[in-house]
């Protein structure tokens, strides 16, 4: 692969960023929630920092939120950017030293002994079709070996350029590595109405769906006035899929929190809690988080009473429907794994997201560049033995 080509703009510095202008970047930029002020306020074990990218007339190019892990005594950190920095990464591609350059040298200063960068720029997508015909294929066994319906140049030549220069990717591995997902599945909303986006899911879906509102299931919003009574209860189904599932939940703080933070008045995130409910018992819940013109599906709970009613087939209908109604361009469902092998318990993630008729993104990912090798070394030793 070819080099991008080195343009001749002015150089950039990045500098510390305001609340108000963090939040107001990633807005304008449809950049992930992930770096937003109020995420880094959600994960108090980690100490935010906001910054920007200005040119030569000290205006923004760009925005990024910088979470820090620090270690101990030493005082010296992970830097992080979740699905991060927010940049303009057509542009990026073009001369990607003119942007990771400046991170790099603020990092040094910062005391980062690692810097990671969640790159959210797309480097190869898969259709439903090609990703159903994987899933059916028993030779199949990972994602990435499968040819790709689209290859995103300003995306892989950034891969190119990271490779070259000393990074490793941090999202490697079997099943959901540490951090960010590199695939995720999107619908896409642009163009679409109600009536596409049912004709794009397969007869099983439309089947629930019908189900649902043949049963009576009401979905309703948490309003200001109820949220509180609303997120525990939402938490208790949540608890309960956690067991049937077999992962270990959240505590029911951290939604208290998450609701109070990404809901709050002038926020550019907007907080939806979806429940729904058969005959006043809540059934299915869902939490969805919109910025700009991206809504993410963040998490799902059910019980295992009224199955037959599929009452999260209606609420999750329920959140595409807002999005589609707010204007989205894609409803973000989240990550999945490469592992789509028939005996492989990830392949039935990858199956249920497929049937709504999402698109499958390989992103740039999660990269990892040491600045003090001694230190990475030991924090890299440190997440094997803790895993």
């Amino acid at each position: 692969m070819t080099e991008p080509t080195t343009t001749t703009r002015s150089p950039l510095r990045v500098v510390p960023l305001t609340v108000e202008g963090l939040d107001a970047g990633v807005e304008a930029r449809s950049g992930s929630f992930l770096q937003l002020s109020s995420w880094a306020r959600l994960k108090s074990e980690w100490e935010g920092e906001r910054i920007a990218w200005v040119d030569e007339h000290d205006d923004v190019q760009g925005v990024g939120l910088v979470l820090h892990r620090r270690l101990p005594k030493v005082r010296r950190s992970l830097a992080y950017l979740p699905e991060g920095p927010v940049l303009p990464w057509d542009e990026v591609a073009e001369d990607p030293q003119r942007w990771f350059g400046p991170l790099v040298e603020h990092a040094r200063r910062s005391g980062a002994f690692t810097l990671r960068v969640g790159c959210p720029s797309t480097a190869r997508t898969w259709e439903p079709g090609t990703v159903k015909a994987a899933l059916a294929d028993e030779e199949q066994t990972s994602l990435y070996a499968v040819p790709a319906d689209a290859v995103d140049a300003s995306g892989s030549a950034i891969v190119s350029w990271l490779q070259a220069r000393g990074w490793s990717r941090a999202d490697d591995g079997p099943g959901f590595a540490a951090g960010q997902p590199r695939l995720t599945a999107g619908l896409p909303l642009a163009g679409q109405s109600e009536e596409s986006l049912l004709k794009g899911m397969n007869q099983q879906w439309r089947r629930n769906i019908k189900a649902a509102t043949k049963a009576g299931v009401q979905v309703r919003l948490a309003t200001p006035e109820t949220l509180r009574e609303d997120v525990a209860a939402f938490h208790r189904v949540y608890v309960e899929t956690a067991e049937r599932d077999g992962f270990t939940p959240r505590p029911e703080s951290y939604f208290h929190r998450m609701a109070e933070l990404m809901g709050a008045p002038g926020s550019p995130a907007r907080f939806e809690l979806a429940l729904g409910e058969l005959d006043g018992e809540l059934l299915a819940a869902t939490i969805n988080i919109t910025v700009a013109d991206r809504c993410w599906y963040l998490y799902g709970a059910s019980t295992t009473a009224r199955r037959e009613a599929r009452a999260m087939n209606g609420t999750q209908w329920f959140g595409i429907q807002r999005a589609l109604a707010e204007g989205c361009t894609v409803y973000d469902m989240r990550g999945i794994t490469d592992e789509i092998g028939n005996d492989d318990p990830h392949a039935g993630l990858v199956r249920f997201k497929i049937s709504v008729g999402c698109d499958v993104h390989e992103r740039v990912g999660e990269w990892d560049l040491p600045i003090n090798r001694l230190l990475h070394k030991a924090f890299q030793l440190y997440l094997g033995r803790r895993g």
